[in-house]
């Protein structure tokens, strides 16, 4: 068991978790935090709460101190600093013509680091920009290069879900998702109707395939025979989530098929059906898999 607090660096940004070291801290209340970034300031978003241990899959570092008003007032001028040294990244980038795409600008709270998070198609040698921009700004600069995933989770949008983004609220890290997961869970492999703000597969396939391969272990494939009461045929659809099959069934060769409907526990399956024909477009479908 732990007690931990949930905080945001910035508005709609993701959820990090601290040790409050016994301390009860209330939702909004500013928090000095340290992260791998630096000294930070952040606000609380979920109350103190006690975790199971097998719920911790991540290091808990505790809470620096309670932000002072002095601390608000000095988070206040980073923030409009924040916003002068964007534009003035971009007019730099342009003065170097470095093909890059400025995404978020975090200042430390102690003024002692600035982080520019970008993203670009390929490598880009950014050398004079940065000895420019430290000439500038005096304290040391870090240039991030972040993919689209990142991108999304720093801007924030709203999913098809009509929710705010997954990785942007609540996900930690990023998981490996497949078109092995939209098969499964027997979903359209239009890009458009799988593919989330980043322009990748969704990470919600994630959250139920576990439970689709757990209910799919005992089910046919389209195209499969199984033998029944009512006598074999080949299976014309199935419903994962059901458990039904749809299937043309014959008591003799000579009959004409009628479809019927069973359940799995109905069902005997007696030849597998090892090539399944699907219309794929394989070149739409490229660049959104992990």
């Amino acid at each position: 068991m732990a007690e931990i607090i949930g905080v945001r660096l910035k508005k709609g940004s993701k959820i990090y978790y601290f040790d409050p070291e016994g301390k009860d801290f209330k939702k909004n209340e500013p928090v000095i935090i340290e992260t791998i970034q630096g000294i930070l300031y952040a606000t609380v978003e979920i109350e103190n709460k006690i975790l199971d241990d097998e719920k911790i899959d991540f290091e808990i570092k505790p809470i620096v101190r309670l932000a002072t008003e002095e601390d608000t007032l000095q988070h206040e001028k980073n923030l409009k600093k924040e916003k002068e040294a964007y534009h003035i990244f971009i007019e730099k980038a342009k003065k170097y013509n470095l093909d890059m795409k400025l995404i978020d600008v975090t200042l430390t709270f102690d003024l002692n680091k600035i982080i520019f998070y970008f993203i670009a198609e390929g490598r880009v040698d950014f050398r004079e920009l940065v000895k420019e921009l430290a000439s500038i700004f005096k304290m040391r600069i870090e240039l991030r290069q972040i993919g689209v995933r990142d991108e999304a989770r720093i801007v924030n949008g709203i999913g098809v879900c009509g929710r705010s983004l997954c990785c942007a609220t609540f996900l930690r890290d990023f998981q490996p998702v497949s078109i092995k997961m939209a098969k499964d869970q027997k979903l359209s492999l239009n890009p458009t109707k799988i593919s989330g703000a980043c322009g990748r597969l969704m990470c919600c396939l994630k959250y139920e395939q576990e439970a689709y391969e757990e209910l799919t272990k005992n089910l046919p494939n389209e195209g499969d025979i199984i033998k029944t009461d009512k006598g074999t045929g080949e299976v014309l659809s199935v419903n994962v989530l059901r458990q039904t099959i749809k299937a043309a069934i014959r008591k003799t060769e000579q009959d004409i098929p009628s479809v019927e409907f069973f359940n799995v526990s109905e069902i005997e399956i007696i030849k597998r059906n090892k090539v399944v024909k699907e219309e794929i477009n394989l070149e739409e479908l490229k660049g959104i898999e992990d």
